[in-house]
């Protein structure tokens, strides 16, 4: 019997090669506060949702030509057209949760002919070249992403599912503490080992893939006990 996925994704720098959001800002808007800005957020001195509203108004004006043609020079991972075949054929659920924005996520994505996706970002409007957030998933208990990742995680599961996360960052962090199977690269390596969470590293999709095909052929298969534990919390506190 087969066991039922829910897979749960980060977009920059998971499915994008590099993290967009931060190409953005590092281009267009002033390099001194943006330096500063992603230092803060990194450790932890400002919350994600004021590093974004920060970051946008550190651009003075914005051309929404060239914006639109910078973001399309942004690549997408080669191995996740592989990866959404492979969580289709087997029926499991993928959710996108980014703590980046709409605009250039929907871009990205039809550009790249990937659609389907059930995707969950905070929004972006270029108004008179101003660049103008909001934060549609805003949760003041969710530091680290303005769009908080743990209660869709939460809304789209139960605990007859086995959730798995997906993912490389800072946004990252207060999301994975509430899923079994956490796949992890770069910063969010870095944290999971310093927390002592429980991760498979990974380089692509393609070792996912087989990590989740392994998992998948066990006729038991246990649950991360804190993750459990801290969705049981967060359901009790709700």
């Amino acid at each position: 019997m087969k066991h039922t996925f829910k897979i749960f994704m980060d977009f920059d720098g998971t499915i994008s090669r590099q993290d967009v959001g931060e190409a953005v800002f590092r281009k267009f808007a002033d390099e001194e506060k943006t330096n500063r800005i992603i230092d803060d957020l990194l450790n932890d001195r400002i919350p994600a949702k004021e590093s974004w509203i920060q970051l946008c108004a550190a651009v003075d004006k914005i051309d929404k030509k060239e914006l639109d043609e910078f973001i399309d020079t942004m690549e997408v991972e080669p191995t996740v057209y592989d990866f959404i075949k492979f969580c289709s054929t087997e029926g499991m659920d993928i959710y996108v949760l980014s703590d980046g924005f709409d605009y250039y996520i929907d871009r990205i994505l039809k550009k790249n002919n990937i659609s389907g996706l059930k995707v969950y970002s905070n929004h972006l409007q270029i108004i008179d070249g101003k660049m103008v957030p909001s934060f549609p998933y805003y949760d003041e208990n969710c530091f680290s992403s303005a769009n908080c990742k743990r209660n869709h995680i939460l809304n789209h599961s139960s605990e007859d599912d086995f959730t798995v996360f997906i993912g490389d960052g800072n946004s990252d962090k207060g999301s994975v503490e509430y899923c079994d199977f956490i796949f992890a690269k770069d910063g969010l390596l870095r944290f999971c080992e310093m927390e002592r969470i429980t991760f498979f590293p990974f380089k692509n999709f393609i070792d996912v893939i087989s990590k989740l095909k392994e998992l998948n052929s066990k006729k038991r298969l246990k649950k991360r006990h804190r993750a459990q534990i801290k969705r049981q919390q967060a359901y009790t506190i709700e």
